[in-house]
């Protein structure tokens, strides 16, 4: 048994697929493994209902009708976390570029005391490999913008790799959430340090991916760049304390 579930969601990763659930699997800490696809027309979920024979009860599969966005994977993967009881829910991509070694430190500072930690590209310097100068300034600044407009001060505001504590999913009414791309980072981040929960930023490497394609549009940056002034405006109308959010 594992107090753990790693939450990947997918679309077309079958060149990645099957390696990062092995890689997973041989970490020395049990990590459970729930693959969120959004009706992957390359046979990824075909590959992973394979490996289920090999990892039975360790390896989990939740099958969607058609591309729905990597927010509502995400909370279709929280719920089906918390109502298996898993303390420690991550987030986690499919194709390397958050390296699974770097789940165990993302654990440990949430056993050490965080509510949520995540992977920080930003933490200490810029550590981001195979990136084109453009796409990391793009980043960096991005972060920077969210800083200036919802004043919380995560360095990597649109980090993807988390580990969150169970109590911070049961908190934040996940219904609420609203927005589904880069957006989705943000808000869940933000809304996590409205509620009063430890945020820690833990050092990683970011690596681009070698396989597959990525899934960063236009679409998702102009609503990342335009959410983050509703995340805050919404957020004077809202009541944090933790109770049941009316």
């Amino acid at each position: 048994m594992s107090n753990s579930l790693v939450i990947i969601p997918t679309y077309n990763e079958k060149e990645n697929i099957e390696n990062i659930i092995r890689k997973v699997f041989s970490l020395p800490d049990v990590f459970h493994v729930l693959i969120v696809d959004d009706g992957s027309p390359d046979g990824t979920a075909d590959i992973v209902k394979k490996l289920q024979e090999e990892y039975q009860g360790l390896l989990h599969i939740e099958e969607r009708k058609g591309k729905l966005g990597l927010g509502t994977a995400y909370i279709h993967g929280f719920k089906w976390a918390l109502e298996r009881h898993y303390d420690y829910i991550f987030e986690m991509d499919a194709d390397f570029s958050h390296n699974p070694d770097d789940l165990i430190k993302l654990k440990n500072a949430c056993i050490d005391g965080a509510d949520l930690a995540i992977g920080s590209r930003y933490i200490k310097g810029v550590n981001v490999v195979n990136w084109p100068m453009s796409r990391v300034l793009m980043s960096y600044f991005a972060s920077v913008y969210v800083r200036f407009i919802t004043r919380i001060s995560i360095q990597d505001a649109t980090a993807g790799f988390k580990c969150y504590k169970r109590i911070v999913l049961e908190t934040i009414p996940l219904h609420k959430i609203k927005f589904i791309g880069y957006a989705f980072q943000i808000e869940m981040k933000f809304t996590a340090i409205k509620y009063g929960f430890e945020v820690v930023e833990v050092p990683i490497i970011f690596t681009d991916r070698t396989e597959g394609t990525s899934k960063m549009s236009t679409k998702i940056f102009r609503e990342a760049f335009l959410g983050v002034i509703q995340i805050k405006l919404n957020s004077f109308f809202r009541n944090y304390s933790r109770k049941i959010d009316s």
